[in-house]
Order: C-alpha cells, then structure tokens, then sequence
C-alpha cells in the first residue's frame, strides 16, 4: 500500500493563520490561530510544534503547500515565503494552492458550487466549480450583483477560511508544475508607485 507524502500546508490569505499536517499514515493534525496580524512571528513556532506533538521534523517533510491568494498582501508573502524557504531547504516540492479553489475543497462531492467572497468596494471574488477542487471558471472580481447572480442555482461558499485539512490532502496529490508557490492577485494593489519626484534617467 502506497503511503501519502508527508505534507505541511500552510494558510495565511485571511486572518487565520492555519496549518495542517498530513502524516505518512494518512492522518492529518492541525493548528489554527485566530489572528488579525502577527503572521510573521508565529508562524515558524506553531510550525515545530505541530512537527513536535508529532514526532516528526522538518526532515520528515516531502511536501510543502500555501494558499496564494486573493487574501492579505502581507499575509499571503509570509505563507509563500515560508513554504518556499522550507521546500528549498529540504529539496522537496512547494505546492501553491489558489484561496478559491482551497475554499471549495470544502463543497459537497460531484455538486455544481461556487465560492463568493466579499472583496469589498461592492465587489465580489467569484469563482464557479464542476465539484469541489474542478474549476469552471477562471477567478475573478465582479461587482457583488453580478456575482449573486452567477451564484444562482449553485451551493455557494462565502468563507475565506479553508479547511486546511482537506487543502494539504489535495497538496499531497497536486502536480508541482501545475500549482506553482506564486500568489494570485486578482484586483491590482492598491499602492501606486510614487513618479512625481522621480528624476528622469539620462
């Protein structure tokens, strides 16, 4: 019998900062913060510990997985640059798990759903799905009528969080290629750069 990868997978997209290791005998442990900000002097803490109560370390990984967005700007960097630092260390592959489809893993089996996700400013991040983890379309912002109006006659899904459970599980199978550790902004940052001062190169 097959045993799956050890896999960490790592969510820091929403104000959550969640974790989740799935375990050569196909259990998984997880650990989960409710926390606005603070990702960055946490997240290696809760890291070993989760590695600790059970038994293993960061030798023992064969996989490392982060949501990429859309999510926090600083949130989603922390998550990506600690799976990419540790894949890196360990030679082993860094998965990138876009937040919409990590959101629909949660949807019921071989049913049509969506994931809707209030991006503020009337907009919606909207995503359709065959079945969970099966893109119908690709993601995208959209104004909230609009969204809701795709939606119809779909399950919907409204929550940011993951479960982080189900994400590392489809990490453990993901294509490495396919999943790139890149994060995924759909709406543009809204932080310009400054020009006004900026002197003219020769």
């Amino acid at each position: 019998m097959q045993h799956p990868p050890v896999t960490l997978a790592i969510d820091t997209a929403a104000p959550r900062l969640q974790l989740a290791l799935l375990k050569a005998d196909g259990t998984v442990d997880v650990s989960i913060d409710e926390i606005g900000t603070g990702h960055a002097e946490l997240i290696f803490a809760r890291i070993a510990t989760l590695l600790r109560r059970n038994g293993l370390g960061y030798e023992n990984l064969e996989r490392v997985a982060a949501t990429t967005g859309p999510g926090s700007f600083t949130g989603l960097r922390i998550g990506l640059s600690a799976a990419r630092g540790i894949a890196l260390a360990r030679s082993v592959p860094a998965i990138g798990i876009p937040s919409l489809l990590a959101v629909s893993l949660s949807g019921t089996a071989e049913k049509p759903l969506c994931v809707l996700l209030d991006a503020r400013r009337e907009e919606a991040y909207f995503q359709a799905f065959a079945a969970p983890g099966v893109p119908e379309t690709p993601a995208q912002i959209l104004p909230m009528t609009r969204a809701r109006a795709l939606a119809e006659g779909r399950t919907v899904i409204e929550t940011p969080y993951p479960d982080i459970a189900l994400v590392t599980r489809f990490a453990a199978q993901a294509d490495p290629v396919a999943f790139p550790p890149e994060a995924t902004y759909i709406r543009d940052a809204d932080a310009k750069p400054q020009t006004a001062k900026r002197i003219a190169r020769l």
